[in-house]
């Protein structure tokens, strides 16, 4: 019980089991998966029954577990969804990004303070998505298709650049995601203009924020506001960029994400 108690604790706190040098316990929980062009991971639900239809959620790591390992992806959030793995009862998909790449196209300046973004996807002229999106559609696809997936709850949930990646994926996809939750992400106010106008979406945001600045999150939810969309943007007013921590100390975070569904007429081939 005291060891079970003891990695509990590292998933919750974040810690990065990839440094160890033994494969962490709890690693088995997550299914290793290597796609086509993109890795990624499956937490199954406890008690997982594959004649059942379950809730598909999309986990999008931050930029700082990219990687080719198949593994730094469970960093942040892994910890979160094994704690709620049996009242949850979702698949779950971690998907690594590769070291080289990123989930949206973007230019960076990591040398200002606070980092400066150009995001360059607007949604009203062609861009192609990164390598990382690409795989991403096509796993999204691909996982919608199985017959142990309920296409009326598929969520996406991402932090940092994974909250990036979770804004621009429900531009490409309107009519996939049931819900999305944002932590610390950003995007171009732009392409808010794409999003299914009843796409549910909660927005959480550090506002001391100097990586993303939290005035990202706020344009965002002011233009989905004007859009008459259902946005909550959630600010912690001492918290940087790790407000993740907060967020996934929201005791209904999951529960809401869970309770949003597809209803006939958003149900569209995409």
């Amino acid at each position: 019980m005291k060891r079970v108690r003891w990695i509990l604790a590292l998933l919750i706190g974040g810690v990065n089991m990839s440094s160890y040098a033994q494969q962490p316990p709890w690693l088995d929980l997550f299914a290793a998966h290597q796609g086509e062009s993109i890795d990624y991971r499956v937490l199954y639900p406890q008690d997982y029954q594959p004649e059942k239809r379950y809730p598909l959620i999309f986990f999008l790591h931050g930029a700082g577990e990219r990687g080719e390992d198949n593994q730094a992806q469970l960093t942040h959030g892994a910890g979160l969804f094994v704690q709620h793995r049996a009242d949850a009862q979702a698949i779950v998909v971690f998907p690594q990004v590769r070291t080289d790449d990123y989930w949206v196209n973007a230019n960076i300046n990591r040398q200002s303070d606070p980092f400066e973004f150009e995001y360059l996807y607007d949604g009203q002229h062609p861009l192609t998505p990164t390598p990382a999106m690409t795989g991403l559609l096509t796993l999204v696809d691909s996982m919608i298709s199985r017959k142990d997936v309920d296409p009326t709850r598929v969520y996406v949930m991402g932090l940092s650049m994974g909250g990036m990646g979770t804004l621009e994926i429900v531009a490409r996809r309107p009519h996939t995601f049931a819900a999305a939750i944002a932590i610390c992400g950003g995007a171009r106010t732009d392409i808010v203009n794409l999003y299914r106008q009843s796409l549910p979406i909660r927005l959480y945001h550090g506002e001391q924020d100097r990586v993303v600045i939290p005035q990202f999150s706020r344009d965002l939810y002011a233009a989905m506001r004007a859009r008459g969309m259902d946005v909550s943007l959630t600010l912690y007013p001492d918290t940087g960029h790790d407000s993740w921590h907060n967020a996934f100390a929201e005791p209904d975070l999951l529960s809401w994400l869970l309770s949003q569904r597809l209803n006939g007429g958003d149900i569209r081939a995409e």
